[in-house]
Formats: C-alpha cells, sequence, structure tokens
C-alpha cells in the first residue's frame, strides 16, 4: 500500500475511533469498481454501495449519491429526483478538493476531509433496509463494514447535511 493510501485510510480510522464508532474492516487487491470490488466481497450481511461524487451547473454545489450497488441509475434519473439542476460528475481535481479522494476510493468516509461541510450527502432510504453497509475507507484496497447505528453515528459526527430519499 502507497503512504498516500495509508494516510486517507488512517483518516477515516482515526475518526472512527475518536466518535467511539465501532466497525470491521478487511483487505482485499485494489478494487475501483463495483464489478471488480464483487469478487472480493465477503458474505456478511452488508450491502455494498454505490458512490457516486456530482456536482451542479454552475459548479458551487457538490453532492455524493449513495446507493445499492446492484442497482443503476441514469443521470437524467438522478436529477429528477435530487431537484438540484443539471448535473455531471464531479472532475478529479473537485473530488480531490472536498473529499480528498481519487476515483475509484469515493466513499461517504471522504467527508471526514470535508473541514467545510460544503458536499451534501444524499443517500437511497432503500439502504435502511440493510443491518450494515460496506464502503471502501477513502482507500479501495479495503472494506470497511458498518452497522446502521454505527453509520448514523458516523453521519452525525462528521456534520455534513444528508438526506434519506428514494432513488428508484
Amino acid at each position: 500500500m502507497s503512504n498516500e493510501n495509508f494516510f486517507r485510510r488512517q483518516r477515516v480510522f482515526d475518526f472512527l475511533a475518536a466518535h467511539d464508532i465501532e466497525y470491521s474492516v478487511y483487505e482485499h487487491p485494489e478494487a475501483p469498481t463495483i464489478e471488480i470490488a464483487r469478487q472480493y466481497w465477503h458474505a456478511d450481511g452488508s450491502k455494498h454501495c454505490k458512490n457516486l461524487f456530482f456536482r451542479n451547473h454552475k459548479g458551487n454545489r457538490h453532492y455524493l449519491v449513495v446507493f445499492d450497488s446492484e442497482q443503476s441509475m441514469a443521470i437524467h434519473d438522478l436529477e429528477h429526483r435530487l431537484r438540484q439542476g443539471k448535473l455531471s460528475f464531479a472532475s478529479e481535481q473537485r473530488m480531490e478538493r472536498w473529499l480528498g479522494l481519487r476515483p475509484g476510493s469515493v466513499s461517504p468516509f471522504g467527508l471526514v476531509n470535508d473541514e467545510e461541510n460544503h458536499v451534501h450527502l444524499f443517500l437511497d432510504a432503500n439502504l435502511l433496509k440493510y443491518p450494515s453497509l460496506s464502503f471502501h475507507p477513502n482507500d479501495n484496497t479495503a472494506t470497511v463494514v458498518i452497522s446502521q447505528e454505527m453509520f448514523q453515528k458516523y453521519l452525525e459526527a462528521v456534520g455534513n447535511s444528508y438526506e434519506y430519499i428514494e432513488l428508484y
């Protein structure tokens, strides 16, 4: 693992520890896409999530959208559901600026790097049906499994605005 990946991951673990948030983690080879990651997932009952980072048309608002990895969403459908106007995928530079992340490792844990609480988080309401969720810890060579209760505790601790909505 590179020093950069270690630092990104450790920042997440340090934040979780500082807020008494319990989780489990497992290592695997680099998995920058859902298709690649799927082969390394453990049968632990958690719901693996897809995480997409968008900007609005003006580029002054940014959104992280989290939903079931088994689902797919067209940007047009997201625009309709989110009611934020025209959306486009945020650039690598914006991803680094607001989430401190690189493509292939986006997750809600990137919000630990958003000290201004600029990014708004949209979560699919269907995720609430699962006992636990799985995300990369800002490094795509590991997966964190976190219970719903601990994930809610994380969301409150990190401080970004968020909402659960029906995405599909």
